[in-house]
């Protein structure tokens, strides 16, 4: 029987279940994340990733006695770098802000007002500072974002897991969570050699995503990221691990499910 007890997902309730479930103010996290190349061994949807990660906090914390559920994840970010890949699909910040700001809408609209955003795409970062700060002027509503994947970076970097040589697009700490947490998506063929001499613009050599070297500082430019060489990801490639991703995993979990627990007693008041 489809009920609010064995399902986290508002995607696997009937609006009527649901509807029952609400009575108890719970908090609805709201999964963001991307679609764009994460290199040649890692699949291109991170939202994925994030709405898996999204399905276990709230199963977490639902067991510790907090009521909270996931509402389906936006699988497209904020366009920055990656449109130049194939298959990447991307919205503009423009369009990301209005999508953002009827998603929450919908959901105030039912008095669920204890929201967490799970983001899991950087270039999301500014536009939910954007939105959530207009809410919290106007309603007094402050909806915090949790960044997976800073997070994660730096639970890695606490426990000493990685080299700052690891970290980086296409690297950790994406590589080792999809490798414990979606392992069959993996190409674990041998990344792609890195590209060759790295491209001009302004007569200035690409150092990285939107940046060109000028005497030894970064000066940010229009730049995809089919134009930027890739040494993080060749050598990051074969050093990710299922076992520290699964690690990282549970204590991201751990970390989102004290932290779900925190803000539904602070927000007990303006449910």
């Amino acid at each position: 029987m489809t009920n609010s007890t064995t399902h986290v997902r508002l995607g696997d309730l009937t609006a009527k279940a649901f509807a029952s479930a609400a009575r108890d103010s719970p908090v609805i996290l709201l999964p963001l994340g991307s679609h764009e190349d994460h290199g040649p061994h890692q699949p291109m949807g991170d939202y994925l990733l994030a709405e898996l990660i999204a399905e276990r906090i709230a199963r977490r914390a639902m067991a510790r006695g907090t009521p909270a559920f996931v509402a389906p994840s936006l699988p497209f970010g904020v366009a920055d770098y990656f449109g130049s890949s194939p298959g990447g699909l991307a919205l503009t910040p423009g369009t990301f802000r209005r999508v953002l700001q009827d998603l929450l809408e919908g959901l105030l609209r039912h008095g669920l007002r204890k929201i967490v955003i799970l983001n899991a795409h950087g270039g999301n970062v500014p536009v939910i500072h954007e939105v959530t700060l207009d809410l919290k002027r106007t309603q007094g509503l402050v909806i915090p974002s949790f960044y997976l994947w800073k997070i994660a970076r730096q639970l890695m970097e606490r426990r000493g897991d990685v080299s700052e040589a690891r970290i980086g697009h296409g690297a950790e700490p994406l590589l080792s969570l999809n490798m414990a947490l979606r392992a069959d998506c993996i190409d674990e063929a041998e990344p792609e050699p890195e590209r060759p001499a790295p491209s001009y613009v302004l007569g200035l050599p690409v150092s990285g995503f939107g940046t060109v070297d000028f005497h030894g500082v970064a000066v940010e430019a229009p730049i995809e990221f089919g134009e930027v060489g890739a040494p993080a990801i060749a050598a990051s490639g074969p050093a990710g691990s299922a076992a520290l991703g699964a690690e990282v995993a549970e204590l991201l979990v751990a970390v989102g499910a004290d932290f779900i627990e925190h803000f539904n007693a602070e927000t007990a008041d303006n449910a």
